[in-house]
C-alpha cells in the first residue's frame, strides 16, 4: 500500500515515558529470556577460557559454572517478571537499581548452588555478587534500549507523518456521503459521522504500547461501516470472532490498516466488489488473526508493502519472537495472518 493510510499511530509524548514499565514487561518476554540466557552463557564461556588449558577442560569448567549461573539467571528473570506490578510504582532509576541489586543477590544464589553441590573448592561470594550485578546492569541497559526502540525520537516528526497519512479522498467521500444522507436517512448520517469522529479520535490520541484485540476490532468495524455506506453491496463483509481472545494485546491501530488495504486493493478497483473476511481464533495459548480479501484478476500484490512492513515491525516490537506475521496471495485471495500470545 502506498503512503496514503488514513490513520497513523502516535506513540507516547515526552513526559509520559513508557520506559518505567518496559524493563519489567520485557523480562516476561520469551525472546528476552532466551537472549538473556544466551548472553550470560556467552560471557561465562569466554571467561572460563582463561583458566582452561584445553578444550575438554574448558567444557568441564563451563558445565560446572553453568550449573550455578543458569538457575541464577532464570531466578533474576522470574523475580523481575513476577514483581512487575510492584516495580512499576517506582521511578526508573530506582527500578534499575533494584534490578542490579537483584542481580547481585542471584549471583550469590548461583554460588550457593555450586557450594551446596560440592563443585567448588572455595566459595567466591563477593566475586559472584559483583559478577551478577555487572551482568544484570548490562541486561538492564539492553532492555532499556529495546524499549526506546518502540518510540520515535522526535514527536514533531510523528505529527508530520500523521498529517501526511490522512487520506483526503477518504475524508471527502465520507463527508459527501453524510451530506447526501442528512435528509433521506438522518440516523445513518449521524452514525457515519460518529464513526468518523471515533476513527480520528483514535488517530490523534497519544496511544500506549498496546491495546486489546476487542478495541482493535471495534475500530476496524467503525472504519468498515463508513466504507459500507460508500460501496454498498460491493463490500461483502464477514466476521468470525472468537470471544475468548478479546483481551489479547496488539499495538494500537494495527488491524485498521489491514482492513483498509483489503478495501483499497480488493473492493475499490473491482466493479463486482470483493469479499472481506476477518477472523480470530484461539489455538492453545496463541491467538491467530486473519484478514482475507478477494482481489481482481491480474492485480497481484502491488501496493501492500509499506503498510504490511509497518504492521509487522510494530508487532515484533511488542511481542518479539512470540509475534508472527505472514502474507500471501493464493487463488485470487490475499491473506494476512498474525499470531500473538494470549
Amino acid at each position: 500500500m502506498r503512503d496514503t493510510q488514513i490513520l497513523s499511530t502516535l506513540q507516547e509524548p515526552p513526559g509520559s515515558s513508557s520506559q518505567t514499565s518496559a524493563l519489567v514487561f520485557d523480562a516476561c518476554n520469551i525472546g528476552v529470556v532466551l537472549r538473556a540466557v544466551l548472553f550470560v552463557e556467552l560471557v561465562i564461556a569466554i571467561a572460563v577460557m582463561f583458566e582452561a588449558p584445553n578444550v575438554w577442560d574448558w567444557l568441564t569448567r563451563l558445565s560446572v559454572v553453568t550449573a550455578g549461573a543458569l538457575p541464577a539467571t532464570l531466578a533474576w528473570l522470574l523475580v523481575l517478571c513476577g514483581c512487575k506490578r510492584f516495580l512499576m510504582r517506582w521511578q526508573p532509576v530506582l527500578q534499575n537499581f533494584l534490578a542490579i541489586v537483584l542481580g547481585a543477590v542471584c549471583g550469590v544464589y548461583g554460588c550457593g548452588v555450586l557450594t551446596l553441590a560440592g563443585m567448588l573448592d572455595y566459595s567466591p561470594w563477593w566475586a559472584s555478587a559483583f559478577c551478577g550485578a555487572l551482568l544484570s546492569a548490562v541486561l538492564v541497559a539492553a532492555l532499556i534500549m529495546r524499549a526506546k526502540g518502540r518510540t520515535p525520537a522526535d514527536t514533531a516528526a510523528q505529527l508530520t507523518e500523521l498529517q501526511s497519512r490522512i487520506r483526503p479522498h477518504f475524508l471527502f467521500n465520507t463527508l459527501n456521503s453524510a451530506i447526501a444522507l442528512v435528509r433521506a436517512e438522518p440516523a445513518t448520517a449521524e452514525r457515519l459521522l460518529e464513526d468518523l469522529s471515533e476513527l480520528f479520535r483514535h488517530a490523534l490520541m497519544a496511544a500506549g504500547d498496546s491495546v486489546t484485540l476487542a478495541e482493535e476490532i471495534d475500530l476496524a468495524q467503525r472504519y468498515l461501516a463508513i466504507e459500507q455506506v460508500r460501496f454498498g453491496d460491493r463490500l461483502r463483509m464477514q466476521w468470525t470472532l472468537d470471544p475468548r481472545v478479546a483481551h489479547a494485546r496488539l499495538p494500537p491501530l494495527l488491524l485498521q490498516p489491514l482492513v483498509e488495504n483489503a478495501v483499497r486493493h480488493g473492493v475499490e478497483p473491482s466493479e463486482a466488489g470483493a469479499d472481506v473476511h476477518v477472523s480470530t481464533q484461539l489455538r492453545g495459548s496463541v491467538v491467530v488473526i486473519k484478514v482475507r480479501n478477494t482481489v481482481p484478476a491480474g492485480q497481484g500484490t502491488g501496493g501492500h508493502g509499506l503498510a504490511l512492513r509497518n504492521v509487522r515491525d510494530r508487532l515484533l516490537l511488542l511481542h518479539d519472537v512470540q509475534g508472527q506475521f505472514s502474507s500471501k496471495l493464493k487463488d485470487g485471495v490475499y491473506q494476512v495472518r498474525m499470531e500473538v500470545p494470549l
